[in-house]
């Protein structure tokens, strides 16, 4: 160490670059502060929270101290950041791996036959699925993608391509307002419009799917249009030069060149609504039975059927209780299947770049 202080400022770095701590040397040292960290907490009246506390502060310290004094400044600097990153993201995994540990353990227990293929319709404790909420939810959630998809895409589309002056800001404006619109406000506007020609009482799956519109109609039209600003100015500038109209233009090269984007913005969407719950509890409500008419009565969702299963369980309520995780465990696969398509679209049919 002498004669890296004694050396020149300028051959000072090259001298502590060749200095290297061995490759599993961090996390040997991590662990041994780790494990100090622990026995303080022990001896201090043991807690958990204090002993993850300790464990981390101690371990950090210990490998800053040693690559401070083997590999310099700038190195023990590096690590010490690597240290507190790496930190972060495991707390950061720790309630994520906490909820779905929970929903499996719990929801396995009814991922059964029976749970997909019956209803609730004169089932009182054990047995029952959720079949109709199943189809409920999935009907609706397709009304709602029906009803959004085209009106997202064409807003982005005009505002991409056509929007000039103030009526493009209103328009953004506006979507950037109904994106922080909370779900419950969102229900409340399609009970009070179909309460106007319907009547108050009124209960229909298409009202659901009009409150998850104006739910995903922003997100379709915010994520939209940052892909259609990412198609390149020459391409269109090309179709110009060649006589193409501008709406040919759109639908025979913005649109193409976009289309994974697009496709994974809407899948997106769609699996940021489906899982919602207050909208689904005022414009649709509940029934035990099968309805597979948005236009006629109440429907089923999942959502609104774990929530129902899990507050009015009945006697004995564990039955209830388990439909409900297993519920909950269901929408968490769809949303989690969701996203795989959307990574899988953008993966595939991405355009190519290369020869």
């Amino acid at each position: 160490m002498t004669a890296t202080r004694s050396a020149p400022p300028e051959t000072r770095g090259l001298v502590e670059q060749s200095r290297r701590l061995p490759r599993l040397a961090p996390l040997g040292l991590f662990g041994l502060g780790a494990l100090a960290g622990v026995a303080v907490s022990a001896l201090t009246g043991f807690s958990v929270v204090l002993a993850v506390v300790y464990a981390v502060v101690l371990g950090t310290l210990a490998v800053y101290v040693a690559s401070r004094s083997v590999e310099g400044t700038r190195k023990a600097l590096d690590r010490l950041v690597t240290c507190v990153v790496t930190t972060a993201f495991a707390v950061a995994m720790v309630p994520l791996v906490s909820l779905v540990w929970t929903v499996l353990s719990r929801g396995l227990r009814r991922l059964d036959g029976e749970f997909f293929t019956s209803s609730m319709l004169g089932v009182v404790g054990e047995g029952g699925g959720a079949y109709h909420a199943i189809l409920g939810t999935l009907i609706i959630t397709g009304l709602t993608a029906v009803i959004s998809v085209p009106i997202g895409l064409l807003t982005a589309i005009y505002v991409v391509e056509y929007g000039t002056g103030r009526l493009k800001k209103a328009i953004t404006f506006l979507v950037d307002v109904m994106t922080g619109i909370p779900s419950i406000v969102a229900g409340l506007f399609a009970f009070a419009l179909f309460a106007i020609f319907f009547g108050p009482g009124v209960r229909l799956g298409i009202m659901g799917a009009i409150a998850l519109s104006v739910l995903m109609i922003p997100v379709v039209v915010r994520s939209s249009e940052e892909v259609l600003k990412l198609v390149p100015n020459e391409l269109r500038e090309a179709a110009y030069a060649l006589g193409v109209p501008k709406w040919r233009t759109i639908i025979k090269v913005v649109i193409p060149t976009a289309i994974a984007g697009l496709a994974t913005g809407v899948t997106l969407a769609v699996a940021r609504v489906i899982g919602e719950t207050a909208p689904l509890l005022i414009t649709v409500g509940i029934i035990n039975g099968t309805n597979l008419d948005p236009f006629d009565g109440r429907m089923a969702t999942l959502p609104v059927f774990a929530y129902y299963q899990l507050t009015q369980p009945g006697f004995p309520p564990e039955f209830a209780i388990d439909r409900a995780w297993t519920a909950a465990l269901i929408l968490i696969i769809l949303v989690m299947a969701l996203n795989v398509v959307a990574r899988l679209i953008s993966r595939f049919f991405a355009p190519k770049t290369g020869r």
